[in-house]
């Protein structure tokens, strides 16, 4: 058994020598080749990485840090049939790639494989939240993505053009899914741990202002400029309930907007206004059972609905093209 293991980082230096002494004990036995796929760290990632019999890689100008970029990077440097891929700040559980291995030997057309992700460090308010809804991290079985990462097929990868798009800033196992899917390939979650994973604690609006600041809100966005004309396009459209979401949003700042306009009385107009967002909170906060679960909610809306735009009109690169990078370290 061989299996090349990606790790994709960015200042991940409190984690990543756990994480990499994690993934080269995970499959007693047989060949583990471990790739840190760098994005550009500051901090001494890099440099506590090199120190470990890995391969270290990283990016350079005019290649820029993506969710995407990181994957993509680490397969082109890769060489086993089986990849997997998981974070810095992850640790891979000692017995899942045995699994995971096993489970792709008995099921052929089955592209990649996955587990939990069990959350080790969340902000009170978006654990809540993730508990709540119906998330794709929850499913087991026959899963559409395989989001935080899983065991995939080289073959069924080369066979979908590329493992991750380097232009998107989310959801890039969505658009890896699809592709997938669209050759007639299936993914699955078994339903045990695959990593435990150690996030930021941060706050979740802090949260919400740094995904808008780092673009990885405007990934839907650019998710659907990627895969407009392709063949898969509509399925894309029928798997992705938040753009109803999100065009409820336009239609609700829509008819705000035209109070304000075309109502005589700005007072009154501003009052509706009010009355209105009043409403959509009180609403969400009743479904969610929560004031503060429910006004995250709505703030929430507005922060994605306002991204979508600005990633699908964002310019894009070839996804399939070699990613600019220097060879840091290799094992000897």
């Amino acid at each position: 058994m061989a299996v090349s293991i990606i790790m994709k980082t960015l200042n991940e230096e409190k984690r990543i020598a756990a994480a990499i002494e994690s993934a080269l004990a995970a499959l007693p036995g047989g060949e583990v080749e471990v790739i840190v796929a760098d994005s550009g760290s500051t901090d001494r990632t890099v440099e506590i990485a090199s120190q470990y019999p890995v391969t270290v890689v990283q990016i350079e100008a005019p290649a820029r840090p993506s969710c995407g970029i990181g994957p993509q990077l680490g397969f082109q440097y890769s060489h086993h049939d089986l990849i997997c891929l998981m974070d810095g700040d992850m640790l891979l559980d000692k017995d899942f790639l045995g699994q995971a291995i096993a489970f792709l030997d008995a099921n052929p057309r089955v592209a990649g494989v996955t587990g939990h992700v069990a959350e080790m460090n969340l902000d009170n308010l978006e654990f809540t939240r993730r508990v709540r809804r119906a998330s794709p991290e929850n499913r087991i079985g026959p899963i559409d993505r395989m989001n935080g990462g899983g065991l995939y097929r080289r073959s069924a990868i080369e066979e979908a053009g590329y493992f991750s798009d380097r232009n998107l800033h989310g959801y890039e196992e969505f658009d890896l899914g699809v592709r997938l899917r669209a050759r007639g390939w299936s993914l699955h979650r078994l339903d045990r741990r695959f990593v435990s994973h150690f996030g930021h604690s941060i706050n979740a609006y802090r949260l919400l202002v740094k995904r808008w600041q780092s673009k990885y809100l405007r990934g839907v966005g650019e998710l659907l400029r990627a895969a407009y004309g392709k063949p898969y396009w509509n399925n894309l459209l029928k798997e992705l309930p938040e753009l109803r979401l999100w065009a409820g949003v336009y239609a609700w700042w829509l008819a705000m907007l035209a109070l304000l306009v075309f109502l005589p009385d700005r007072k009154w107009a501003v009052a509706i206004d009010l009355a209105l967002i009043v409403f959509v909170v009180a609403a969400m906060s009743l479904k969610q059972k929560s004031l503060s679960l429910g006004l995250y909610a709505v703030v929430a809306w507005c922060f994605h609905a306002a991204a979508l735009p600005l990633g699908f009109f964002h310019p894009r690169r070839a996804p399939d093209a070699w990613i600019e990078s220097r060879l840091i370290s290799q094992p000897r």
